[in-house]
């Protein structure tokens, strides 16, 4: 493993080069307003969460990730202001002094970097407060103290009434959120370490669900081993655990269920989760107590795509080169690509769970986007059983790099395992091949 993917320990200490926080928050700043001064755009509104981490290096926990409470402006030749929630404006006048010293030349005081502010919370709060009307006002203050008055305002998501308000007040908005995945495209060294170090946090919650998983346990029950097990390892977010099992796996249904486990089921498992912020999407598949043949053909099939893609990865290699070793969605027993969306896909990892670039048969030909240094993402296969309910699903995040790509997800997969056999005794992992010697082993009377 090189020094770029190496896996440290999550506290900081004075005797190890680890992760440098205040670099990976330079570099991503950095990296935003290029892309700012590449563009015609005279700022960047966010609304987004994760590109107001991006922005400001400031966090207030999950539950403020779906409610547009807060905001975040990076004009041109400035630095980020961010209006923040409540109370959270205070802390960060105390803890986040990055956000407050480069503005004193803007003439708006101490704090101009981060104030107190909230929008429409969604709209709950009714057009009488005229919220929207005075988030307007903020962006058009700060756009006149950098002599932005009239430029376009590229805006990642807005609520509707914001939009009307920023219209309303003259302001041109158009599109940002190109200028947010570009940035985000390539990926420091501090973010590969840190979508390093959240996968291999995954791994051991894979670790435990195999030790775990077995004919009588339900889905819900692994999803909460899983979590448990993240969040004692310091995960920030599990995002979600999708658990499927039996005839639940084709087709496959994108959430997990309260289903019962039987002997010879398939199980696939994608884990979700934040560290630092960085996420993961990682899925990994089990037969259950026994494999069956279909299932191991369906598995051999699964990872042989997944390996073709893997070997395919460089620098110079587009999307649309890498899809198209990937099979027809009719091949796989779908109408068309659009209906079998994200089957066989490839998607960007890091602040969100998809970024660029994406890879699809259903637009990726279309759109082919060329391959970097430095990008992670994240590949995924599925294929189903030939018994007409199983499947298989892998998916391996990857970091591209000078002359290939190295595979960040380290839980054993080259084989399918066979979890929950109770006369295995000897230890380790059960592949599915020696699953089937195993049985007459035991019938035998001699183990393995």
């Amino acid at each position: 493993m090189s020094k770029l993917t190496a896996t440290y320990g999550t506290n900081q200490v004075d005797w190890e080069s680890r992760l440098d926080m205040s670099r990976l928050r330079q570099d991503r700043l950095g990296k935003l307003k290029a892309e700012l001064e590449r563009s015609d755009l005279g700022a960047l509104l966010t609304f987004d969460f994760h590109n107001i981490r991006y922005m400001t290096a400031t966090h207030i926990g999950t539950w403020a990730m779906d409610k547009m409470i807060r905001f975040a402006l990076l004009p041109r030749g400035g630095d980020p202001v961010l209006w923040d929630f409540g109370s959270a404006a205070k802390h960060h006048m105390l803890q986040a002094e990055w956000l407050d010293e480069p503005h004193a030349a803007a003439g708006r005081g101490e704090h101009y970097g981060n104030r107190a502010g909230i929008s429409t919370l969604r709209g709950t709060i009714g057009p009488g407060a005229r919220r929207a009307e005075d988030v307007a006002k903020k962006i058009v203050e700060v756009m006149r103290d950098f002599g932005l008055e009239g430029q376009p305002v590229g805006v990642d998501i807005i609520e509707p009434d914001v939009l009307l308000a920023l219209q309303a007040a003259g302001v041109p908005v158009v599109d940002g959120q190109q200028c947010f995945l570009a940035a985000r495209r390539i990926k420091t060294a501090d973010e590969i370490g840190l979508l390093t170090q959240a996968a291999s946090m995954v791994d051991a919650a894979y670790e435990n669900l195999y030790e775990f998983l077995r004919p009588g346990v339900r889905e819900n029950e692994c999803v909460g081993l899983v979590a448990k097990t993240l969040y004692d390892l310091g995960s920030e977010h599990v995002e979600g655990v999708n658990a499927i099992s039996g005839e639940r796996c084709s087709p496959h249904p994108h959430v997990y269920s309260d289903r019962l486990i039987r002997p010879g089921d398939p199980a696939f498992f994608d884990i979700l989760h934040s560290f630092m912020g960085y996420r993961t999407c990682y899925y990994r598949t089990f037969a259950v107590g026994s494999a069956s043949r279909a299932q191991r053909d369906a598995y051999t099939i699964c990872r042989e795509l997944m390996d073709k893609a893997i070997a395919a990865v460089k620098p110079g290699v587009t999307t649309a080169d890498i899809v198209s070793l990937w099979p027809k969605a009719e091949e796989f027993g779908f109408p068309s690509e659009e209906a079998a969306f994200a089957l066989q896909y490839g998607h960007g990892v890091g602040l969100s769970i998809w970024e660029r670039p994406i890879f699809s048969r259903y637009t990726s030909f279309d759109a082919p986007e060329t391959l970097e240094e430095g990008m992670v993402f994240a590949l995924e296969t599925y294929w189903p059983a030939a018994d007409g309910w199983g499947a298989a699903r892998i998916e391996e995040e990857v970091v591209v790099t000078a002359t290939g790509c190295e595979v960040i997800t380290k839980f054993p997969a080259e084989e399918l395992l066979v979890a929950g056999k109770r006369y295995y005794t000897t230890g380790g992992y059960l592949p599915a091949e020696r699953d089937s010697q195993s049985h007459l082993n035991t019938a035998a009377g001699r183990g393995e």
